[in-house]
């Protein structure tokens, strides 16, 4: 599958799926590829609407990308590594206590997909339509960021922090949760990324039993 004058991750241009390496036109093209595919959904998309959207002819889409599927493919698994990254970084950062190591990766995602969250709707909506192939290695690696919050919250359980009955539940649950902020927030909204990251991390913290929740 070609990769065209495409770099690995970072983002000069304000979006998690671009990156410095990426030539211009490639970066327009998966900017544009965002919007139209948040707008539209994929089947409703077509490949002269990103070339429209981007500004460029739909065969220069071509020059970069194999298809549109590829464009979708090339989206998603740019967004599963700035996430997977973003994570680990927290939780290597953090605290080694499992409450901060819990506010920390929370802070990851729900900063991640609050900041674009027409990435995160696209992710939940349109992954079936990529290939097996880059389907399969994206799953692999939304498992390997579930892994991580396991991680945490069954040691927060096992040193007797953490009061809860059903830890592998809770963390897909708190996962869920944060994933699922893509679905809803409003950049341009009432709430500040900061304020909905500390209610999330509130949240998680009272629903794995920690402390007492405490109100805004």
């Amino acid at each position: 599958m070609a990769r065209k004058g495409l770099g690995g991750p970072t983002d000069p241009q304000g979006s998690m799926v671009v990156l410095p390496t990426d030539e211009p036109l490639a970066a327009s093209i998966l900017a544009a590829a965002v919007q139209v595919f948040g707008s539209r959904g994929y089947h409703g998309t077509k490949v002269s609407d990103i070339a429209a959207a981007a500004g460029v002819s739909p065969g220069s889409l071509y020059n970069y990308f194999d298809s549109k599927q590829d464009v979708l493919s090339t989206i998603l698994q740019r967004a599963i590594d700035v996430m997977l990254a973003a994570t680990e970084m927290a939780f290597f950062h953090a605290d080694p206590d499992p409450a901060s190591r819990l506010k920390a990766i929370v802070g990851a995602v729900v900063t991640t997909f609050a900041t674009e969250p027409v990435i995160g709707r696209i992710g939940e909506i349109e992954l079936m339509q990529v290939n097996p192939e880059d389907r399969k290695l994206i799953i692999s690696k939304r498992q390997a960021e579930q892994r991580i919050f396991d991680r945490v919250i069954e040691d927060g359980v096992n040193r007797g922090v953490f009061k809860l009955e059903l830890p592998r539940y809770t963390s897909l649950f708190v996962v869920s949760a944060c994933v699922g902020v893509g679905s809803w927030f409003d950049p341009g909204g009432r709430d500040s990324v900061e304020q909905v990251v500390g209610r999330y991390q509130r949240m998680a913290l009272s629903t794995v039993g920690y402390g007492v929740f405490e109100a805004e």
